[in-house]
């Protein structure tokens, strides 16, 4: 009976320690994302980057909206393990905002990028950066061309590109299954209206 006894309060002691964890880390991240949202805000205000806490190695860069999954994050500078932990973020090796190319935004299957599940081909996605050569803040319109599930060793969609295109990419399948032995890929091009207003003006011009 004794041992019932001990081996019960190990077990309610674990699931306390467990349970305890758990909420840490939630809180964790909560007021993390508080931080970095108003980095932003500062980012923007100021027009200089802004750390959301001292010792952080990046900084928000721009912010991700999918208007149909009520979708609203901020983007960090440098997808590297440690900064995914706090947002989705940006692959270095891929175009900077704002110039052409392929602009590659990476996010975890979990977490940051598990509303792509129930993206569509068709759906708008609108992107924010402040541009520090020019000082303002500008907003980019995407709409989603590809949705696509493939294999890590097919980087094609992840190669620089001559056109103005956006990517956003992560692991597969979503939730927390234990392994994602695939790749989840949405791309997105410039939306009609702003390739329209492109055309004029390159017809201005001509």
């Amino acid at each position: 009976m004794k041992l019932l006894h001990a081996v019960a309060a190990v077990v309610i002691l674990a699931g306390a320690c467990l349970t305890g964890r758990a909420l840490y880390l939630h809180a964790k991240a909560e007021l993390a994302g508080i931080l970095i949202r108003k980095a932003w805000e500062e980012s923007v205000r100021t027009g200089k980057p802004y750390a959301p806490w001292p010792w952080a190695d990046t900084q928000p860069v721009a912010r991700l909206e999918i208007p149909r999954l009520h979708y609203d994050e901020i983007v960090l500078e440098g997808a590297t393990p440690r900064t995914l932990a706090f947002g989705p973020a940006r692959l270095l090796n891929g175009a900077a905002f704002g110039e052409p190319g392929n602009l590659v935004l990476a996010g975890h299957r979990t977490s940051w990028f598990l509303p792509l599940k129930s993206i569509n081909q068709g759906d708008l996605i609108r992107l924010q950066w402040f541009d520090r050569r020019q000082h303002k803040l500008r907003q980019r319109s995407y709409t989603v061309s590809e949705v696509s599930i493939i294999d890590p060793s097919d980087t094609a969609l992840l190669q620089p590109a001559s056109d103005d295109v956006l990517t956003l990419i992560t692991c597969y399948p979503f939730g927390s299954s234990p392994t994602s032995p695939q790749r989840f890929v949405v791309r997105a091009i410039p939306s009609p209206d702003r390739v329209a207003r492109k055309l004029c003006r390159r017809g201005c011009q001509a």
